[in-house]
């Protein structure tokens, strides 16, 4: 799970982190068209042209192309009682609608099959509900439910589960080829990046390290994979990651970039900018990563969180955006020409997170 929502609403309820029961069936044609808005770039946003919203009202997050980049797919609470669920809409702000079953959570969606279906997880096998939400007496932590990943068709049916380990199965997105999925799991007591192929079968571990490794995603040319990782740097440290994870909880707080090959090998660090350092995506030439961080804020708590640029070596940081809010969850379009991300900006109500996207422009921007 990209866990997204107590990074972005700051002081706001804890409780919209995971909400409560899901109203089964409900809204699946009823969702009305969107037209997207065209919003002006914050100052200093010279990569970011012809804005537009596409989502007004409620959470929503994590939008990803289809393989044809004409549609999105994102996960979007609609209400402080729901439950996160899975949406897809044209890149033209159209045709929104749910395409999971709005039982029990679900997170990280995906294109798959060619874009025929689709890839998300869900707890529906535990509860038609939503999990509880996490203990917040232990500080700043993100939930880590017991999660399964699944692909459905488009519309929701023929749903089928690929994943059947306790804990966490989350976080899967698709090479380019189509042929293998990397993700996230704790099915042997650490939270670590593996890849499997696409009927869930030849399951493979790549990262090892006690740590955090997450939010994996392929190059273009499918020969590495992205992802963030936190390192514990002291026994304190990582007697509080293990005690955290056998609760079903981790501290997010200091999440660097790394990258690696897609077998597990060379793997190193991108990143060592302290704060959390997330949601990272290759651009379109395979040597340069985009990513969302807040380490340009004096405190680490800080949920202004902007759109970065560096470089596999780590060189050239280049802000993106300058919004005063959050921004996170960038992708580029299959033709590298757009880039959706979800913001803040222009919310209705202090927090709200809506999909944007935006033409993309190649300019060597300002070093920071």
């Amino acid at each position: 799970m990209r866990t997204w929502k107590t990074l972005v609403r700051g002081a706001m309820p804890v409780g919209l982190m995971v909400g409560a029961a899901c109203a089964p069936g409900e809204g699946r044609e009823a969702e009305t068209a969107s037209p997207a808005v065209v919003r002006t770039p914050a100052a200093g946003e010279i990569h970011l042209a012809n804005i537009r919203q596409l989502t007004f009202g409620g959470q929503n997050a994590e939008a990803y192309f289809s393989p044809d980049g004409r549609q999105l797919i994102f996960q979007r609470t609609e209400s402080e009682e729901g439950c996160d669920q899975q949406y897809v809409i044209n890149t033209d702000g159209s045709g929104l609608h749910r395409v999971s079953s709005g039982l029990g959570r679900t997170t990280c969606g995906y294109f798959y099959a060619g874009g025929s279906r689709i890839l998300y997880a869900s707890t529906v096998h535990l509860s038609d509900s939503c999990p509880p939400n996490p203990d917040m007496s232990m500080g700043y932590v993100w939930p880590i439910p017991d999660f399964d990943i699944y692909t459905s068709n488009l519309d929701g049916s023929d749903l089928q589960r690929l994943t059947n380990s306790a804990g966490y199965d989350a976080e899967a997105t698709l090479s380019p080829d189509g042929s293998t999925i990397v993700f996230t799991s704790t099915r042997d007591g650490d939270l670590d990046v593996y890849t499997m192929k696409v009927d869930g079968s030849d399951v493979r571990r790549l990262t090892t390290t006690m740590g955090y490794d997450g939010g994996p995603f392929f190059s273009p040319d499918g020969q590495r994979i992205v992802y963030r990782a936190s390192r514990p740097a002291s026994a304190k440290e990582e007697a509080d990651y293990q005690a955290l994870l056998a609760q079903g909880l981790v501290r997010p707080s200091n999440l660097e970039i790394w990258v690696m090959n897609a077998d597990g090998s060379d793997q190193r660090q991108v990143t060592a900018l302290g704060s959390a350092n997330f949601a990272p995506y290759f651009h379109p030439d395979g040597q340069r990563i985009i990513f969302a961080s807040n380490h340009h804020n004096a405190d680490p708590r800080d949920r202004n969180f902007d759109l970065f640029m560096v470089n596999l070596d780590g060189s050239g940081l280049t802000q993106i955006t300058t919004d005063g809010d959050f921004d996170g969850f960038p992708m580029f379009s299959p033709d590298g020409r757009q880039l959706v991300f979800a913001s803040n900006r222009f919310g209705s109500v202090p927090g709200e997170t809506n999909i944007f996207i935006a033409d993309w422009v190649e300019t060597s921007g300002t070093e920071r």
